[in-house]
């Protein structure tokens, strides 16, 4: 029965991921059952703490810090990026720049005094002096003496800023290793605290970084075991672990790894919290993972050697339309195992990442709730969850927020639960004044999330940090201003979300009302997955075929068999047009485009539409085709038919905005095989929309998918002779239509050296007015300093190289590195290559696609390429410290090749210097 209960769960789980939000908080205000009464006796309890909390002494230096730098102003932005990069940095040239650049454009004299905290006053205090320090003196006498000063206050600048960066991670940061953090821990302990502790770091991008955190949180149970003396979990200190931290491919499309490799490594750290009797919380993540960690949990909880312990915990995020149901899974997950689970709710600390990330892959909707007084509604309604629950779940309410403090006071009464059958818990240098009245006044427990780890490594939890608490409607930034009422503070959710307006455009209406926005899938989403797999299974085996598409006879009669790039399966074949159909071709267009021209822009435009609904609809096919044919991988394929509905889409709605427009008459447009739907898509769409025929001379590699998009834009009202299709060989096709004097105009993308060559044909037999649209690649170079952070860059790095094999006309083949960054950037860089996997294009866990189309090797060359980049590394060192650079410059860079594929990217380190000199 509970077997069958937990897979009822689960699938209710699924099926909220993207819940339409008024039905959610329409069902959580049911859910909190909480009358007019209740909640105006809450209202009062709320506006009671927060004039208590304004009563005391002045909050934490954090506290008073995120009130005075909110992240609405320049400065709190400033000092943001400061404190995430400037302990990392490890040069005092880029120091230097980066104080300058940071605080000399910024006004710190307004926030002199207005602080609570005196150490943030000095602190304005110091960067008003250093900003007009900093700031360029001008010409003359006094610009001349102010320069001198800039110069040799630099070194005593460095010092002063570094040091109160320092000071400020210090307030994040509770130590900088685990014994540190638990001697800090003493005083707060003393006084009946306990504590959760954080490793600080997470999304692991090699396998280097996932063995460094277990040994990390290892080392950490081990020291808290030797603190865990107590009989009871709940009075131990504990652990809170990121999933991500121990698995660099911790991610839906390699489930199957993560099952067989994660599960292990967690468990394994589970035994040792359970031998010390200690805490063990998974940490809540980016909503993409929530199924996938469920399955982690569910596995590592199966393991017989947890049987009887009450120490492991699950995070949950009441930002979520999810959260209820998660819940109510793990009270079934722990009734199966026969034990108690903790439950630490939290409102969710990723909500701007979310939303960004729904509104850009196109979803129907987000999954978390875009205003927050339903977050905060779906606090309470799960809080009374928790409480109900509390036979098999410890209710853990971490919470900053003397609504929902006062909340879960008015609901444990109601329950009948006492104050050790549940706890509240707190960020560290957070809440502390209200956590300390919760504790003396109503005799609650706290338990402190306490971060440990170097402040150089604080960036993702500083940057969550400040935009849940630094933003102006967070409730730490409204009780520290004295000017806002209590009340006002501490308004009640489920009366405020009848008029708050939610600030967010869901992602189908991002573009209105211009056009509307494609339509994108999650791939982390399981039933999507399984019902894509479905549909797009239908393809697997089919052919089929392609050949001219002519309004007229078709000549050619060349057959050529199509086969699939990856894996040598047959796909269909395709009949070639000879120079008898590009004839036919012309002679139509040239009959049809005076009747399209004249067609109203609306009315064309209606038709473009109509084809980008009809692509929408036949995206799983279309998949199955770009697949098959062109080697792409599931995200690829998913993107390209995005590409091309946005175009169809896009184009129709410039025409009517922009017209009116002046048609060319027949236009031909060659397009590529890395983009054979998209690019040949758009193409096409900007021709017609404006008013022209359209023949299209889609690559040699790809007639199959070009084939069926005419098709479709036939289906759709596009008539036959204005939008026909020549597949062949472009010394045939392309050579014939380029030298045709009746051609209005070519768009072209490709090579430079075929798109000069049709340059020079359309001048010799073309209209002097005939325009060349053409597009053709480049040189695309990142840059990357020592104030990047290494994770952030590598993910850029790889995503740019290696998406669609990485034959992107944009892809990353030009890669600088700072001479002090380069060791760390490159190691990462090789151990997350060493992370990509190679394969069917079919497979959503595949990474890189096999490409025979392009010569034997190309497998082997890109992921032979850490191992290409390591040598080269260590010989570029050997020959600086030699001294011995041939074709560069003494000061010091080596070009080291990264991947040797059908791109290039080149690896150049340089040192920076005033002026900066490139290297490479």
């Amino acid at each position: 029965m509970t077997k069958d209960r937990l897979t009822e769960l689960r699938g209710a789980i699924r099926a909220a991921t993207l819940a339409d939000e008024s039905a959610s908080v329409a069902r959580l205000v049911a859910d909190a059952a909480l009358g007019t009464d209740e909640r105006a006796a809450i209202g009062v309890r709320a506006a009671e703490l927060v004039e208590k909390v304004r009563a005391g002494a002045s909050g934490s230096m954090l506290e008073s810090f995120l009130a005075e730098y909110a992240l609405s102003t320049d400065e709190g932005i400033a000092l943001m990026c400061l404190a995430e990069a400037l302990l990392r940095v490890p040069d005092t040239r880029t120091i230097d720049d980066l104080i300058e650049d940071k605080i000399a454009p910024s006004r710190w004299a307004e926030h002199l005094d207005r602080a609570n905290s005196p150490l943030v006053n000095v602190s304005t205090l110091a960067l008003t002096l250093t900003g007009q320090v900093l700031r360029d003196g001008g010409a003359g006498i006094a610009g001349t003496l102010k320069g001198f000063v800039q110069r040799i206050g630099e070194p005593v600048i460095r010092s002063a800023v570094l040091q109160a960066m320092k000071i400020l991670g210090g307030q994040f940061v509770l130590g900088r290793s685990i014994e540190e953090a638990t001697r800090t821990a003493r005083k707060r302990e003393r006084d009946g605290y306990t504590y959760s502790y954080d490793m600080l770091g997470e999304a692991a991008r090699t396998e280097a970084d996932a063995r460094r955190y277990r040994a990390a949180y290892a080392e950490a149970i081990a020291v808290l075991a030797t603190r865990a003396s107590a009989g009871s979990v709940r009075d131990n200190p504990g652990v809170s672990v990121k999933l991500s931290a121990l698995h660099p491919r911790y991610e839906f499309a390699k489930r199957a790894r993560v099952m067989d490799e994660l599960v292990e490594r967690t468990l394994a750290l589970a035994l040792m919290a359970r031998g010390a009797n200690m805490g063990f919380n998974i940490d809540a993540e980016e909503a993409d993972r929530l199924d996938l960690s469920l399955d982690v949990i569910a596995a590592v909880l199966a393991d017989p050697r947890l049987a009887g312990w009450d120490g492991f915990g699950v995070v949950v995020q009441a930002y979520g339309p999810r959260a209820s149901f998660v819940i109510d899974w793990l009270e079934a997950l722990a009734e199966q195992h026969d034990r108690r689970l903790m439950v630490r709710l939290v409102k969710g600390a990723y909500w701007d990442a979310e939303i960004k990330r729904a509104q850009v892959l196109g979803l129907e909707g987000f999954p978390v709730f875009s205003r927050k007084s339903a977050t905060d509604i779906s606090y309470i309604a799960n809080a009374r969850r928790l409480l109900e629950k509390r036979a098999r779940l410890y209710p853990q309410f971490a919470t900053h927020n003397a609504h929902s403090a006062a909340a879960v006071l008015t609901l444990a009464a109601q329950l009948g639960a006492t104050p050790e059958q549940y706890e509240f818990q707190r960020l560290h240098g957070m809440g502390e004044r209200l956590h300390d009245i919760l504790t003396t006044e109503f005799g609650t427990r706290t338990r402190i999330y306490a971060p440990v780890g170097r402040h150089a490594d604080l960036l993702a939890y500083l940057v969550r940090r400040l935009l849940e608490n630094g933003a102006n409607g967070s409730f730490v930034n409204m009780i520290a201003d004295r000017d806002v009422p209590a009340a006002e503070v501490v308004r009640d959710p489920i009366t405020l979300v009848e008029t708050e307006r939610a600030r967010v455009t869901p992602p189908p209406a991002l573009f209105l009302p211009a056009r509307q926005n494609s339509r994108g899938l999650d791939l982390s989403d399981p039933l999507i997955v399984e019902r894509l797999d479905r549909r797009r299974g239908g393809f697997a085996d089919r052919t089929w075929t392609a050949g001219p598409l002519l309004d007229g006879p078709v000549s050619g009669v060349e057959t050529h068999p199509v086969t699939n790039p990856a894996t040598g399966q047959p796909v269909g074949q395709v009949t070639h047009a000879d120079l008898a159909d590009v004839a036919t071709a012309i002679d139509a267009a040239e009959r049809h485009s005076i009747d399209w021209s004249s067609r109203p822009v609306e009315a064309r435009a209606a038709l473009l539409r109509k084809v980008a609904d009809s692509f929408e609809n036949h995206a799983s096919e279309l998949f199955a085709l770009l697949a098959r044919e062109a080697g792409k991988t599931l995200p690829d394929c998913v993107g390209e038919v995005r590409e091309a509905v946005d175009f169809l889409r896009y184009y129709a709605a410039e025409a009517e905005r922009g017209g009116p427009w002046t048609p060319r008459g027949v236009f031909a447009c060659i397009s590529p095989w890395n983009f054979p739907l998209a690019i040949f898509t758009g193409q096409i769409a900007a021709a017609l929309a404006t008013g022209n025929s359209v023949i299209a001379k889609p690559a040699e590699a790809t007639p199959l998918i070009a084939m069926r998009a005419v098709e479709l834009m036939i289906e759709a009202g596009i008539p036959r002779g204005v939008i026909q299709l020549l597949p062949g060989a472009g010394a045939v096709v392309g050579n014939a239509l380029a030298s045709d004097p009746r051609i209005g105009g070519v768009c072209f993308t490709g090579s430079l050296a075929t798109a000069k060559s049709i340059d020079l044909a359309m001048a010799e037999y073309l209209a002097p007015d005939a325009p060349l649209i053409a597009e053709t690649g480049g040189l695309n170079a990142m840059v990357v300093d020592s104030t990047a952070l290494p994770e952030q860059a590598v993910r850029d790095i790889v995503a740019s190289a290696f998406q669609s094999a990485g034959q992107r006309c944009s892809a990353l083949r030009m890669l600088y590195v700072q001479e002090e960054a380069a060791e760390r950037t490159l190691e990462m860089l090789y151990g997350a290559m060493d992370e990509l996997s190679l394969g069917d294009p079919w497979h959503l866990s595949t990474d890189i696609v096999r490409l025979s189309m392009h010569g034997p090797g190309l497998a082997s060359r890109l992921m032979s390429t850490a191992s290409v980049t390591r040598a080269g590394c260590s010989r570029s060192r050997r020959r600086r410290r030699a001294g011995r650079l041939s074709g560069l410059r003494s000061s010091g860079s080596a070009a080291l090749p990264i991947c040797r594929a059908r791109f290039l990217v080149l690896c150049c380190m340089w040192r920076p210097s005033r002026p900066r000199r490139w290297m490479g």
